[in-house]
């Protein structure tokens, strides 16, 4: 189910909340351009972080959305 319409299913988001610091670590190790405030997730502006993130990361949103969800 993904009740917040970000394509990442609700299951998978609610684990990566209890490991976020850990999966923020991976993300600066993949991205190393990436600061804390890049990887600063708003509920409800997921649209507006995927975008700072392509921005930051050169990649397209899907590729980030999914390397999120092989993460988690």
């Amino acid at each position: 189910m993904d009740l917040n319409n970000n394509n990442i299913d609700d299951s998978t988001e609610l684990r990566a909340r209890s490991n976020w610091n850990e999966i923020k670590g991976q993300a600066k190790q993949k991205w190393g351009q990436l600061t804390d405030d890049d990887l600063t997730y708003e509920e409800g502006r997921q649209d507006e972080w995927f975008g700072r993130l392509q921005e930051r990361t050169g990649e397209a949103v899907d590729d980030i959305k999914n390397w999120f969800r092989r993460t988690f």
